[in-house]
């Protein structure tokens, strides 16, 4: 995909070579850390999903009402500034994966500021955090390499390992900058759910204790990210190269959750999905593409 060089303006935070730290904002923090290397990259991008769940349960993160994209309880509040000394150039071009990253980051924002401002809503640009192998802290808690990219809906920002890229290719067969690209994009989707505070439905689903129909709540609320990443995509068709579409469904389809519990588990137990399947993920992904249309993308009505 030929993206233009990312914005010196958009909000890029970089925790690498900083280390990581505890959980904040509550108990529980150690057994969650032990659940860590299951969420992330063995349930696809935005597993911190799960850890945010089990935060509330145990009494952490005492917002979680606008978690999972909800954002409706709490006015979206800009960024805050960068830190002292932090310099979005350097950062973004510190490597390949950076400097990928952040072009799509700055051409998500772009398009969604864009399409917020065509239906008259507000739009707040979220930020963009690195952060490397010795971890980070977002405002939802550590963050951890074994977790996969995610948001964090306290802080707004998206989170990210550029390692992840690497594996994604290799772990996962899923090459080319546009399967990047769709991680960001889908990440970034979730930011769209905070400010449309789509997921106050979710939440109230999560804090019911009924796993199973929490677990539901959470595919559709996956799915309707990857649509957002497809609508993103469409905005910028004019800049996708033959083979970009097949890259982003190989992704799609390596993430799924039938295809990692398989391949982790040997077997399949759709009440336990997260994320949704690789055939739901594609298809969602695909539905955004094709339309553009960000109100294509309502998974909570109807069969998904």
């Amino acid at each position: 995909m030929r993206l233009d060089d990312f914005d010196p303006n958009i909000n890029v935070e970089d925790q690498r070579g900083q280390g990581g730290g505890g959980f904040g904002g509550g108990g529980g923090g150690g057994l969650l850390f032990g659940l860590l290397p299951l969420i992330g990259s063995r349930f696809g991008c935005g597993g911190i999903v799960v850890v945010l769940i089990l935060m509330a349960v145990f009494g952490g993160l005492g917002n979680i009402g606008g978690m999972l994209g909800g954002g409706s309880q709490a006015p979206a509040t800009q960024s805050g500034p960068r830190q002292a000394g932090s310099d979005t150039s350097s950062s973004c071009t510190l490597n390949a994966n950076s400097r990928a990253a952040c072009n799509a980051f700055s051409s998500a924002d772009r398009t969604w500021e864009a399409i917020f401002a065509k239906s008259g809503q507000k739009f707040t640009q979220p930020k963009l955090v690195f952060f490397g192998d010795q971890g980070g802290r977002s405002g939802c808690g550590a963050a951890q390499a074994a977790m996969g990219p995610f948001y964090c809906p306290t802080d707004q920002g998206v989170y990210l390992d550029t390692n992840f890229f690497d594996e994604l290719a290799q772990r996962f067969g899923a090459k080319g900058d546009f399967a990047q690209d769709y991680v960001i994009a889908h990440e970034f989707g979730h930011h769209i759910q905070n400010l449309l505070g789509t997921s106050d439905q979710v939440s109230r689903v999560q804090r019911s204790g009924n796993e199973r129909e929490g677990n539901a709540a959470s595919v559709r609320l996956e799915l309707q990210a990857d649509c957002y990443a497809g609508v993103w995509a469409n905005a910028n068709k004019d800049r996708l190269d033959p083979g970009d579409i097949e890259e982003g469904m190989t992704a799609a389809q390596a993430i799924g959750d039938d295809t990692l519990q398989k391949q982790s588990q040997g077997r399949v137990v759709p009440d336990s999905f997260t994320h949704g399947s690789s055939a739901q993920r594609m298809a969602w992904l695909k539905r955004g593409l094709d339309s553009g249309d960000p109100a294509q993308c309502d998974t909570f009505s109807g069969a998904i």
